[in-house]
This record gives C-alpha cells, structure tokens and sequence, in this order.
C-alpha cells in the first residue's frame, strides 16, 4: 500500500508535569506509540534554567529530583501497561515548548494535554500547548476529551482545500492503525457565499460546486493511495465552520487538521478555525502543520 509506506516511525513525545491532562496525554501518547510500534519518549522540562535564576541551588537539586522521580513513576505504570513499548525518559532545565519540539526534532510527534499546572484552570487551552501548537514543525496532538474515551470507530480529517491532502493523508495513516474508517470532512460557510440563488440544472446550489470539487479531489487522491481504507466524503453548509467541526468530533477517535500561518506571518499563529478546535473539541486533535505561500491563517 503506496500511502500507508513510512520511511520509519518517529517517535512520539510527550509532556509529563504531574497534572490530570498531562497524564490523560501520556497515557493517550502511549497507546498511540505502541500502535505505530515507535518509542515514546517522556519529557518532563524543569525550567529551571532560567536567564535570572529564582532558585536557589538546593531548591534546583530538588526540582530535578522531583521531576526524576515523576519520570520514573510514569514509565513504570506505562511499561506495565503496554509491556513491549520502548520507553526513554528526559529530564530538561529548559523550558518545556521547546524542550518538547527538541525531543521531536525533525520527525517526532509532540502530545500534549489541554491543560497544566497553571493557576488558571478555567483556561481553555494552556499557555504550554498553545506555544507548541503555534510554533509546530512537526505533527502536535492535543489531547481532549475523557481519561478513557469510548472508542467512536473513527478519524476524521478537516478538509479546507486541496491543499489539506497530507492532513489527510495523516489521517488515513492514523486510521489504518486503528483499523477504522476513515471520514473525510468538508465545512463551508453559508455566511460567506454569493449569488446564492444560483443553481445547476440537476438542482444543486451552484455555489456548491467549487466545494463538492474539493471534497472529490482529495477523497479521490486517498482512495487511490490507500485501496485498504474505507472513506467516508461528506460536505456539508453551516453557519460556523468551527462549530460544526467540535459537533462532529463526538463522533471521533481523533480529528486531524492542518495548520495555517498567515502570508508573510511574523511569528507563529494559529488560525481561528484551528484555534477553536483546540480549545473546545471533544477529542484528541492532531495538528499537521501547513507552512508556505497562500496558507492563511482564518480560511
């Protein structure tokens, strides 16, 4: 199978800090690892090298003592769990955004959770996975939804244009290691339409027509890679994009999404659509990120 062909596994990256959604990620990231049959790697970032040290030396030893020991308790529970899975541990001073892309380097997968240790726990996405997300060269997972998700017996992949081919491409990778179908999923928004009246002779809404496209020209491109793989193509009209987006993630193992940088971009961004999902989806979402001329950030 031409698609489903990998050069090799990277290795999948994930942080640990002791909070509730960091372990949902680990324990996520693990599964996820042993699936691929690649290592995952535990990165627990001390940042504790700090241009104007707040710490003292001793406070220093206690810190990377603690984050040690926190490393070791996690690969035990998930070497007990998933017993061939390799597991290698890295304890940093840095700062953990870029102690994660480090770990990563040029083919690795970062997990993270939703939330951290921050004292805003009404924050809908933490400042760590918000950095991470937004500055991706490689894939990103954000880890949403329950401690133990009930398996949905899908992926679904967001398409905005042809462009989205590789995201969806990691989708259909994603799918076949789950042994799940494979949904396709291509949201217009009415708002943004014109000429509505405008109709094909078979009664079809003519402003339509571009999408239905779209949807064809990378459902086709899919099918024909990965021959194995059911996949479902469905377009759909709505009022928000990104709502119906979330909606559509109940039904969902893992929604991918390809990100956006604005034209001539001065740092990193998220777009709206992307930043939405990350915040409010109901399960893991994967970022693929989509970099180069054309690629706006709120399309």
């Amino acid at each position: 199978m031409n698609g489903a062909a990998r050069s090799g596994p990277g290795r999948v990256v994930v942080g640990v800090d002791g909070s509730p959604s960091a372990h949902t990620a680990v324990t996520w990231a693990a599964a996820e690892a042993d699936l691929r049959g690649s290592t995952l790697c535990l990165v627990h970032a001390a940042d504790t090298d700090a241009p104007v040290p707040c710490l003292s030396e001793a406070e220093i030893v206690r810190s990377r003592r603690a984050g040690r020991e926190l490393l070791d308790r996690t690969a035990e529970t998930i070497t007990a769990r998933h017993p061939g899975l390799a597991v290698v541990e890295e304890l940093t001073d840095g700062p953990a955004p870029g102690s994660l892309r480090r770990a990563a380097a040029l083919t690795g997968t970062v997990v993270v959770g939703h939330r951290g240790l921050g004292g805003f726990s009404s924050l809908l996405l933490g400042s760590v996975g918000l950095e991470v997300a937004a500055a991706a060269t490689t894939p990103v997972v954000v880890v949403r939804g329950a401690t133990e998700p009930v398996e949905a017996g899908a992926v679904l992949a967001a398409v905005r244009d042809e462009a989205d081919v590789d995201c969806a491409r990691a989708a259909a990778r994603e799918a076949l290691l789950r042994k799940v179908p494979l949904r396709l999923l291509h949201i217009w928004n009415v708002g943004s339409a014109t000429g509505s009246r405008a109709a094909s002779r078979d009664g079809c809404d003519g402003n339509a027509r571009p999408h239905v496209r779209v949807l064809t020209s990378v459902s086709d491109r899919i099918r024909e890679e990965f021959p194995d793989l059911t996949v479902q193509a469905e377009g759909q009209k709505s009022h928000s994009v990104p709502g119906a987006l979330v909606d559509a993630s109940h039904h969902a193992d893992l929604l991918v999404v390809g990100g956006r940088r604005s034209p001539g971009h001065l740092g990193p961004t998220l777009g709206r659509i992307t930043l939405a999902l990350l915040q409010h989806a109901h399960c893991p979402v994967e970022l693929i990120p989509r970099q180069g001329p054309g690629h706006g950030s709120t399309s």
